[in-house]
């Protein structure tokens, strides 16, 4: 499973397969294929935080490789420049992927039988529940985040979402541990600096754009 395909699953409610009050989703989607890439070896960030393809080989995973070779248009750039581009037709194209797996079900519909309307509710839960386990581990019971749950806490920090993988009244320490990992103090000797670097570069270009509308 992907980071920016397990982000989705955490950000639309199994129920109602609508997002669950998560603000720059989209940007956060991109940010997530930016780290997976990183991650993979594909990309890397230079000392004055300039994006660098590193390796063009395919990965195998077909909407890494596409974005992969969108991402290259952007070398030389800052990664917060990327996102916003890197954004356009990725949820569809993530949506498309959980659906043919099983995992979501797509269910169109009209409100007031004019609109058209697309939700997404669980087919088959397992993989995010799993998922929600580990998170709760981090968030909640102090356990060491890995190279894989750091940024994935790191984004949902970013959209806000971190209340939607916790129970209410955990929710204002869960937000103060995701923030810690935010800022790079979950850094181990096995993760990639680049990553680490990505991870906060992407949480720049998701939050500032959310603070600048906040304030207009």
């Amino acid at each position: 499973m992907l980071l920016a395909e397990d982000l989705l699953l955490l950000s639309y409610d199994d129920d109602t397969g609508r997002k669950s009050g998560v603000g720059n989703l989209d940007y956060a989607l991109a940010g997530a294929v930016l780290i997976e890439l990183a991650e993979r070896g594909r990309l890397d960030v230079t000392e004055k935080g300039r994006l660098t393809l590193t390796d063009d080989a395919p990965t195998g995973e077909t909407v890494l490789d596409d974005w992969l070779g969108k991402a290259a248009k952007y070398e030389g750039k800052k990664p917060k420049d990327a996102v916003p581009s890197l954004s356009s037709g990725l949820a569809d194209r993530l949506f498309a992927m959980l659906a043919e797996r099983g995992i979501l079900r797509e269910e169109k519909g009209k409100v007031l039988g004019i609109f058209p309307t697309t939700r997404w509710p669980a087919q088959d839960t397992s993989h995010e529940l799993a998922l929600r386990e580990r998170l709760r581990a981090v968030l909640v019971d102090g356990a060491d985040p890995d190279e894989r749950t750091a940024p994935l806490i790191a984004l949902l920090s970013a959209v806000d979402a971190v209340g939607e993988v916790v129970d209410k009244h955990e929710r204002k320490d869960a937000k103060q541990r995701a923030a810690q990992i935010a800022e790079g103090n979950w850094a181990s000797a096995e993760t990639k600096k680049a990553v680490e670097e990505l991870t906060a570069a992407v949480v720049v270009a998701v939050v500032v754009p959310a603070a600048i509308a906040g304030t207009s």
